[in-house]
């Protein structure tokens, strides 16, 4: 990643920020005053397990409404990003809503450097791994803080799913347009709003990306001393992509015939050796 790069993704978050804190999607109100409490899903919730007394670092944590979760199901948290409003953001939700948390503005590569110890858990969800260009390297970070006997869980938008256009198609039309494998130059594109409001006003910004095949993601955990307890693939997707429908669920999945024929989501539970 260029210093060009990483600046202008830098941008984007810190405006993405505040639009997502006042974003209907987002909804922080509810998780204030209590009627939405966690944001954490359920499946996350049974597949990582009890997490009442135990350390988790949460990666790519944008402003914490899911490391908060966590610290209400009882969890001694800690969450990183790389966007200072969004970590300022965080703290202040900690304070607002009275929970113990710990966040702090990092890269990720270099996070190793900014923060010392490792966790019984090592936590990162949705739409986070896009945003990083080198796959190995985010593994060797995520074995790094993982204590032996711990794991590291990531739950995430399928390889697959980020292989097709998501712009002018319809539902269940899957037309091949980006690289499935990791690639060296970033997809770059203009920001048009936020995933949490496609109308807010983000002139000017640009965004670049980098896909990751599943194969590659679990190989680089392995390499880095991990090993693999599972890997669950998901006929849904957590957002809105054109080429989807809503779900009574809430998710989105493929339209009508196609519905389950296609894995659109993952998660990966990854524990290290005593």
């Amino acid at each position: 990643m260029t210093d060009e790069n990483l600046n202008d993704n830098l941008a984007t978050w810190e405006r993405w920020t505040e639009i997502h804190l006042e974003s209907s999607s987002y909804d922080v109100e509810s998780f204030r005053d209590g009627r939405r409490p966690i944001r954490v899903r359920d499946y996350e919730i049974q597949e990582v397990g009890p997490v009442e007394g135990k350390s988790l670092l949460h990666l790519q944590c944008h402003f914490g409404l899911d490391t908060l979760s966590w610290a209400r199901l009882g969890a001694n948290v800690t969450g990183a990003d790389f966007s200072p409003a969004a970590i300022e953001a965080a703290t202040a939700l900690a304070t607002n809503v009275d929970l113990a948390a710990r966040f702090l503005v990092s890269n990720l590569y270099e996070l190793p450097s900014n923060l010392d110890g490792q966790f019984d858990i090592v936590y990162t969800s949705r739409g986070v791994l896009g945003w990083l260009p080198d796959i190995r390297r985010w593994a060797q970070v995520v074995a790094h803080f993982v204590t032996p006997g711990g794991f590291a869980y990531i739950t995430e938008i399928h390889p697959v799913a980020n292989a097709f256009d998501d712009e002018n198609v319809g539902p269940g039309e899957l037309r091949l347009r980006y690289p499935y494998w990791e690639h060296q130059e970033p997809l770059t594109f203009e920001v048009q709003g936020s995933y949490a409001n496609r109308d807010a006003a983000t002139d000017g910004l640009t965004e670049h990306s980098w896909n990751h095949a599943l194969g590659e993601i679990v190989t680089a955990l392995i390499d880095a001393g991990l090993r693999i307890d599972f890997l669950h693939e998901f006929d849904f997707n957590e957002w809105d992509l054109p080429y989807l429908v809503e779900s009574d669920d809430r998710k989105w999945r493929l339209p009508g015939d196609d519905d389950g024929r296609l894995p659109l989501f993952f998660s990966l539970k990854a524990s290290k050796p005593l």
